[in-house]
């Protein structure tokens, strides 16, 4: 096996050599899958011969027999059986397994042999989409969690990726905030440290209630506001610049949330709803001249067949309204041309939630009629259900207001600092540790939590489970993970090595072939947006650690040196997996809890 490289998982070399047996054995049935699948009877099951017995008219059992007599001699297969109407059960050499696992551990660009898809392309990637001037609350977690999620995910399996926060920067409610501005010219001055998050959204806060009320009681200050709608549409210079102060304060807000969540999110990739302003009259234009878009009672719209409302009737996609001033549907159908024709994106991948689905539906088409998406360019709503509390009713406070998400983040850290305290003399952790323990633990029981659960689905927030040692939690994984290189630093002398020449337990083969299905896992994942299945992985790969502690004692006295040996390098492979699974998830691994 390369040093450095992909390394072919067994499933796929089995199945390489299944389906050349195939070809080899009959001739006549041209190119067929052996259907290879693991098994509760062996370690893997090949039902593809039935079907094609079928289509031959032939004996499947002699097919079956056929076909393992045409199995190359070699050092993957123990055993192989011919069941039932020609199903093959196969089992795999431990050699095989250990080699394989071997070539993982020794790939020195550290990625376990995951290979780069060499085909990938350009993903521009939408989500984390905060408003400026506006508290982040739980609402906007699932699109930063999931988002974020997958753009590790898709790069490190070779897609290159651009990030994109399409945030809420531009309408009518800045129009008053500016005004408010104008004839308050101190009021986004702030007490404290300038780059002070939670100070930033306290003046924000402020600023917008004030402003708020005035708009509500005064209506000269409304009218005034209306008209700064005007100027800052216009491009008036005094009003962007008032305008880029409300956005530069929120910008400092919102990094500070997204620190808690520890997650990078880079100035470049903010580009808001006004970054597109310039784009929207040539985005209607377009429309209407290839008559994608009509005109109807004075607005700019597009119909579909299949999108009607309640009397029966066609539900146009608004564009431009009939006042001149343009829908949420005309910046985004613009960020589509930008990144299609500028950023030279193959797929727009958007994280939001599935409310938004018959928008982003009507979106899509829109952009397929004027081919700006074709064969060649998808795209893809993400969509992601609702976080709901332990009743089953949408997350909200006791007094029914949005949780904020600062809020929420805290209160997850506090609960896991406190999990961290009870174990932390065990384990001898000071006191600096225990803390940045409980912000990992803390913010990556609330990650996993949403990560876990199939995005299109809705999800109780329970801090409780969250932070539980016992089941599919991130703090199970993270505890696994501490535990192993708790056991690699008692080792003393002894260090992880494969010997292929030993027979394997079978908590130490179930393992193994866990581990070797990793990459078979990430393809997945990235190829159909499911980040719960890389979740679901981890979570498997830790409850076959957990059997094979219970089975296979790694340190003990009595086993040979070798059979020490090997089952460090088992727990070390699968230390190394869990922390790259769980760095694809945005979720750090702490080395002691």
């Amino acid at each position: 096996m390369p040093e450095h490289g992909s390394v072919p998982s067994l499933a796929s070399t089995l199945q390489q050599q299944l389906a050349d047996a195939l070809t080899a054995a009959l001739p006549d049935a041209g190119t067929a899958d052996p259907l290879l699948r693991r098994s509760d009877r062996a370690d893997f099951q090949a039902n593809g011969i039935l079907a094609l017995a079928k289509k031959l008219k032939g004996n499947p059992r002699e097919l079956a027999g056929q076909v393992t007599a045409a199995l190359p001699a070699g050092e993957l297969i123990q055993d192989i059986e011919v069941s039932g109407p020609g199903f093959l059960n196969i089992t795999l050499a431990d050699r095989a397994i250990v080699e394989t696992l071997a070539a993982r551990a020794a790939d020195t660009g550290g990625r376990l042999g995951v290979p780069v898809d060499a085909a990938a392309g350009t993903t521009v990637i939408d989500y984390a989409q905060p408003n400026v001037a506006k508290e982040m609350h739980v609402g906007h977690l699932r699109s930063a969690v999931i988002g974020d999620a997958m753009v590790r995910i898709l790069e490190f399996t070779g897609e290159s990726v651009v990030r994109r926060h399409h945030i809420g920067d531009w309408g009518t409610q800045f129009g008053m905030l500016i005004q408010y501005l104008t004839e308050h010219p101190g009021a986004l001055k702030h007490e404290g440290d300038a780059a002070d998050g939670e100070a930033a959204m306290s003046t924000l806060n402020r600023v917008y209630k004030a402003s708020r009320a005035l708009f509500d009681s005064d209506e000269e200050f409304k009218a005034r506001s209306r008209d700064r709608v005007v100027a800052l549409q216009a491009g008036d210079p005094e009003t962007l610049e008032l305008w880029q102060g409300f956005v530069d304060e929120s910008k400092i807000y919102f990094h500070s949330v997204f620190d808690k969540l520890d997650m990078e999110v880079r100035d470049p990739d903010i580009v808001g709803e006004s970054g597109y302003n310039d784009m929207l009259e040539e985005t209607c234009r377009i429309l209407e001249e290839t008559g994608v878009a009509v005109r109807s009672e004075g607005a700019l719209c597009v119909f579909f067949d299949d999108v009607l409302g309640p009397d029966g009737n066609k539900v146009p996609l608004i564009v431009k309204k009939t006042n001149g001033g343009y829908g949420y549907a005309a910046t985004d159908l613009s960020a589509i041309r930008d990144r299609v024709q500028n950023l030279k994106a193959d797929t727009l991948l958007y994280v939001v939630d599935a409310r938004q689905s018959l928008h982003f539906k009507m979106v899509f088409e829109t952009a397929r009629r004027a081919g700006w998406l074709n064969e060649d360019v998808q795209a893809v709503q993400l969509a992601f259900g609702t976080v709901l509390g332990k009743d089953g009713k949408p997350f909200k406070t006791r007094e029914g207001e949005t949780v904020r998400l600062e809020d929420l983040l805290d209160e997850a850290v506090s609960r896991a600092t406190a999990v961290v305290r009870e174990k932390a003399e065990k384990v001898g952790l000071s006191e600096d540790e225990i803390v940045e323990n409980g912000r990992y633990v803390g913010i990556g029981a609330v990650k996993y939590a949403d990560l876990s659960t199939s995005a299109v689905r809705d999800y109780k927030f329970d801090l409780d489970q969250m932070v539980s040692l016992h089941g599919d939690t991130s703090v199970y994984l993270q505890y696994a993970y501490a535990r192993i290189r708790s056991i690699l630093r008692k080792a003393g002398d002894a260090v992880p090595a494969a010997h292929p020449e030993l027979a394997l337990a079978p908590a130490e083969r179930a393992l193994g072939l866990h581990l070797d299905q990793f990459g078979e896992v990430l393809s997945e994942v990235a190829s159909g947006y499911e980040p719960h299945k890389l979740a679901a992985y981890l979570y498997q790969l830790a409850s076959h650690l957990t059997t094979f502690y219970d089975q296979c004692q790694v340190l003990s006295p009595d086993n040979a040196p070798e059979v020490v040996e090997n089952r460090l390098f088992l727990v070390d492979l699968t230390a190394r997996t869990l922390h790259q699974g769980m760095e694809l998830l945005g979720i750090r691994t702490p080395e002691r809890l």
